[in-house]
């Protein structure tokens, strides 16, 4: 049976140990999403890999595997890796990168809750991050589909006061993203009326000429 208290092993190595494209690859991931290490990013490529076997699985079109598909594709709707009129196609062409996308440290970082996703990282870790009523300290923790809108800073924490450095630095860090929106939204609004008004006077050149032509043909 084993020893109760060692955990099982939740993740596999990958088989080539020495593919050079692989290791720049998990080197790009684990700097873009902050990752503690190499084994969070493998825990996460065994929980893919297991939703694409079980998928392959079920593509033969028979009664149990269509009741097997909906569980399936409910539980991936439910984590937000996919729509509700998903198919077996869409579970199998899933990528690592969409799976590491709801992890509660990049949904706070993207939210921006935090300054960087590493600084999301200890928020998480030090409880300072909620999700709903619950305090969650897993950076891992995957954020189902419904409860973005619930993610908030603790408010009996320190850092939920104004007063405080990192706080203020938040706001500011939302309120330059704001502007700079406002600022690449507002020369396509421009070049909207450019484009109107320069469609107007060509109705009107056309007018024109055509009021002409009739006045040529009158004569």
């Amino acid at each position: 049976m084993g020893d109760p208290k060692r955990q099982r092993k939740r993740f596999s190595k990958p088989l080539k140990k020495w593919d050079k494209e692989r290791i720049e690859e998990e080197r790009n991931l684990i700097k873009e999403y902050a990752l503690k290490n190499k084994k969070e990013l493998w825990k996460f490529s065994s929980i893919l890999r297991d939703f694409k076997e079980r998928a392959k699985m079920l593509v033969k079109e028979t009664p149990q595997n269509f009741e097997f598909r909906k569980q399936l594709i409910n539980k991936l709707y439910t984590l937000g890796l996919v729509d509700a009129d998903a198919k077996i196609d869409d579970v199998l062409g899933l990528e690592l990168k969409s799976l590491l996308e709801r992890r509660l440290q990049t949904v706070v970082f993207k939210k921006g809750l935090a300054l960087s996703c590493k600084q999301a990282r200890q928020f998480i870790t030090h409880g300072l991050i909620m999700v709903g009523d619950k305090k969650i300290k897993a950076p891992s923790y995957i954020v189902r589909r419904g409860e973005e809108e619930l993610i908030k800073i603790n408010p009996k924490s320190k850092l939920s006061s104004p007063e405080h450095p990192e706080f203020s630095k938040i706001l500011q860090k939302s309120s330059k993203e704001k502007e700079t929106a406002k600022e690449e939204n507002a020369p396509k609004t421009g070049e909207r009326k450019k484009r109107s008004s320069r469609r107007r006077s060509g109705e009107k050149g056309k007018k024109t000429r055509e009021n002409k032509k009739e006045k040529v043909e009158n004569e």
